[in-house]
């Protein structure tokens, strides 16, 4: 499985952050093609060992890179990356991951 990892940043105000993610950025994100998974934290986020402090995590699952990219390139892929820019004033951290259930 292909996972991208997102982190986000404590954002300038989080509340406008909140509102634009729920409201704008969820639904633009549900709309890309071959998500088969879409994760986000709820509640405070902890930074082990005194790590920079994060706002909200959100994990998106795809059954292969091929979809991963094709989900991307998509009108709707391109969206949703285009729309972090209007609420991620904190920044963005992106991981892309290979990922194997071990339980």
């Amino acid at each position: 499985m292909k996972q991208v990892i997102v982190i986000y940043g404590v954002p300038r105000d989080p509340a406008a952050f909140d509102r634009h993610y729920a409201g704008v950025h969820i639904p633009l994100t549900r709309k890309m093609p071959h998500l088969k998974g879409f994760e986000v934290s709820c509640g405070p986020v902890a930074a082990a060992g005194g790590g920079a402090p994060v706002h909200l995590v959100a994990i998106l699952s795809y059954a292969s890179a091929a979809d991963l990219d094709a989900s991307l390139a998509s009108p709707e892929g391109q969206a949703a990356v285009a729309d972090v820019a209007n609420f991620a004033t904190g920044g963005a951290t992106l991981l892309t991951i290979d990922s194997n259930s071990v339980l």
